[in-house]
C-alpha cells in the first residue's frame, strides 16, 4: 500500500488516498482495481498492522482478540492457505482469532468451532466442535 496524493471527487472529505504496488506487474494502481481476494488480504494486513502499532505506541493497551467476518470465499487456494497459516501463527503467539466463515477448507483447519444452526422455530442452536 502506498499513500496517494491525488484528490478524489469529494476533496477534503475523501479520506486517506491509497494505491497498491503490484509486484507482479511492477506498477502502482488504484486500490479500487483490487480483486475481492486482494481486498481481503489488504484488509487483514491493515487490521493486524494497526493492532501492532496501537499496542507499541500505547504501552498498556493489549489487543489479544480479533474477529474476521467472511472474505475467505474470495481467496484462491494459495491465498487461502497463506491466510490460514497466518491465523494459526497468530493464535500460537497468544492472540485469540474468531473467524466467521462458510469455507470448508477453513473449517477443516481450525481446531475449535462454534457451530450455529438456525431452527425453523426462529431461534438458533449452538454447539462447540473440538478436534
Amino acid at each position: 500500500m502506498i499513500r496517494s496524493d491525488r484528490q478524489e471527487a469529494r476533496g477534503k472529505q475523501s479520506g486517506l488516498g491509497l494505491d497498491v504496488y503490484d509486484a507482479y506487474t511492477g506498477q502502482t494502481r488504484d486500490v479500487k482495481t483490487m480483486s475481492g481476494g486482494e481486498k481481503f488480504n489488504a484488509s487483514l494486513c491493515l487490521a493486524l498492522g494497526m493492532a501492532d502499532v496501537i499496542q507499541s505506541f500505547q504501552g498498556n493497551v493489549s489487543i489479544d482478540t480479533m474477529f474476521i467476518d467472511e472474505g475467505f470465499g474470495s481467496l484462491d487456494e494459495e491465498s487461502l492457505n497463506k491466510s490460514i497459516e497466518t491465523l494459526i501463527d497468530l493464535q500460537k503467539s497468544g492472540r485469540m482469532i474468531g473467524v466467521i466463515s462458510h469455507v470448508q477448507e477453513l473449517k477443516a483447519a481450525i481446531p475449535a468451532i462454534l457451530q450455529v444452526e438456525k431452527s425453523r422455530e426462529g431461534y438458533s442452536r449452538t454447539k462447540f466442535l473440538i478436534k
